[in-house]
């Protein structure tokens, strides 16, 4: 059995990631940060359709933590999955975060960068020496990095996940010699706990963001989390080194 590592995964994209990777056959360790309820809940419907998944938590800010994450993981290897590696790593975790350029305090900025860029970087670092050869990298990017979609307020979250596209391709480059494959998924809007759950709190919005989509509505998660699940599946073999927009045609 193949097992993946994805972050985040109490809710949305990548609670959905999840549950579509095990779908596919693999074994999931799946992270959560405050949502504790919500990684239960993940791993019950994982293992009520017959897959096996743990949940851990993690901090993807803080990366004095990853050691001690790092060793977790390698118990719940041997203990749950007789193995001593994993084969497939999704970095979603992280967190939003606006505010318009001229009142961006340097607090923000930091948080921003530990949560959305260095906390990625360092995670994917320390679990490397448990990530098996021949296997598959997935960061969840933004499409608010990409020309066609600039917001107001958005500067900070949309560099720092196009610093996360570009180090992809700095991945995908220097891991292919172990055969390991590094792609990037940027999601449009989607309806998640996202921004405080900014969607169901303000519902009037969906509508008139819907019409920016050229298939007329805004992304759910399954509609992302099938996407990750091929791209770190054997269907997604000979795609590394790239940023896929998931957007339904947003501003196309």
């Amino acid at each position: 059995m193949k097992v993946a590592v994805v972050t985040g995964a109490s809710s949305g994209i990548g609670r959905s990631a999840a549950a579509h990777i095990a779908g596919r056959g693999s074994g999931v360790v799946l992270t959560y940060s405050a949502n504790e309820q919500g990684a239960k809940e993940a791993v019950r419907e994982i293992e009520q359709a017959g897959g096996t998944a743990v949940a851990l938590r993690l901090d993807v800010a803080d990366t004095a933590g990853f050691p001690a994450f790092r060793d977790a993981v390698a118990d719940v290897l041997r203990e749950t999955f007789r193995r001593d590696s994993f084969d497939q790593l999704v970095n979603n975790a992280g967190f939003a975060g606006m505010a318009m350029i001229e009142e961006t305090t340097e607090q923000a900025f930091d948080r921003l960068t530990d949560g959305l860029f260095k906390g990625p970087f360092f995670l994917t670092q320390t679990l490397l020496p448990l990530l098996a050869d021949g296997g598959a990298v997935v960061n969840v990017t933004s499409n608010s990095a990409l020309p066609h979609v600039t917001a107001p307020g958005y500067s900070v979250y949309a560099s720092l996940k196009g610093a996360v596209v570009v180090l992809t391709r700095y991945m995908a480059k220097e891991f292919s010699s172990r055969g390991i494959r590094v792609n990037s998924v940027a999601p449009g809007a989607t309806r998640t706990r996202f921004a405080d759950d900014a969607f169901a709190r303000h519902p009037e919005i969906v509508d008139e963001m819907a019409k920016s989509f050229a298939l007329g509505r805004i992304g759910e998660p399954d509609d992302i989390g099938g996407v990750v699940a091929m791209l770190v599946s054997e269907d997604g073999r000979w795609i590394t080194g790239q940023n896929i927009e998931v957007s339904g045609g947003h501003n196309l």
